[in-house]
């Protein structure tokens, strides 16, 4: 592969908030070229021109056209649709690392006491303008599962401890963890899920984790536990949750992420009272932290040191 030029030709895709790229790039790296892309089909078109691809919801496709690829950095940290991609041999693909952790931690810490305190209940009270005084939960001593005890899922698990939280994780080859008081592998799944009092799913999509969290494993939940996903939707079986919920196999659950996105209007998840719904918003885009890290991989590939969110395709991220 012949090494990167100095004044890199970029292809950059960012359909949300695409204002707030070009400003960023330009100042972070002066002697780059961009190919800035507002649509699917200017995408297309230039990406043949392009030396790197920078950007998220870049079309998969599109990289069956592309003739002098040397990176492809993805401003998100999920890849499961480029993995699959046609994408030139040899061409690394980098996933966002280091830029939503603080982000999604404190999502999932706002959500963890908002269901303890029993927010859904209260406004549903003041809903109806009913005065009932009850004793909420309190999160210390409880017991949390991180599914996908990444950089992420540490993040949250640090977190959760300054709340007096134990914190248990759950890892694809398991092993022990920083920070985790326990650490368990995908085979004893549901021996993780046993005692938990709040599950927080924050795991990549990959053959492996598509419908991991089914009726089976929703039925060896406490009754008592909430689940809240803010990794990939299709890691849970929607049918299998609704059903979990309406027969009280577990006490509720907030979802970011769903299996089809904009979660359609007459989905049963809109109303049901048992739902926190958020629109995909727990790891929002940080253009900042993006632009740093594709900064910091191009100098990484010219000195030929490993590159950060460096993805295992075979893996999946």
């Amino acid at each position: 592969m012949r090494p990167l030029p100095r004044r890199p030709v970029i292809l950059v895709y960012t359909p949300e908030q695409a204002d707030r790229y070009p400003p960023l790039l330009r100042r972070a790296l002066p002697g780059a070229r961009f190919l800035f892309c507002r649509s699917r089909t200017e995408v297309f078109r230039k990406m043949p021109e392009a030396e790197v691809a920078f950007g998220y919801r870049i079309p998969p496709e599109a990289f069956t056209a592309a003739r002098r690829l040397r990176l492809i950095q993805a401003a998100s940290a999920g890849v499961d649709g480029l993995v699959r991609a046609p994408l030139p041999p040899g061409v690394p693909l980098c996933r966002a690392v280091g830029v939503f952790e603080e982000r999604m931690a404190e999502y999932a810490l706002a959500y963890l006491l908002a269901a303890s305190q029993g927010v859904p209940r209260i406004l549903a009270q003041q809903h109806k303008r009913r005065w009932a005084p009850f004793v909420p939960r309190y999160l210390e001593g409880r017991l949390l599962g991180i599914a996908g005890y990444g950089a992420i899922g540490r993040t949250i698990g640090r977190r959760a401890r300054a709340f007096g939280m134990r914190v248990w994780g759950l890892r694809r080859s398991g092993g022990r963890a920083r920070g985790a008081e326990r650490t368990f592998g995908l085979e004893d799944l549901r021996a993780f899920l046993a005692p938990l009092d709040f599950l927080v799913l924050a795991l990549p999509l990959t053959p492996l984790t598509r419908g991991l969290i089914g009726r089976r494993e929703l039925r060896a939940m406490r009754r008592t536990a909430w689940l809240l996903n803010i990794g990939r939707g299709p890691v849970v079986d929607e049918e299998a949750l609704l059903t979990a919920l309406d027969r009280g196999w577990i006490a509720g659950a907030v979802l970011d992420v769903f299996a089809k996105e904009p979660l359609p209007p007459t989905h049963p998840f809109w109303r049901h009272p048992k739902v926190i719904v958020t629109p995909h918003i727990a790891g929002p885009a940080f253009p900042e932290r993006e632009v740093a890290l594709l900064g910091e991989n191009l100098r990484r590939l010219r000195t030929g040191r490993p590159l950060k969110g460096l993805v295992r395709r075979r893996r999946g991220y």
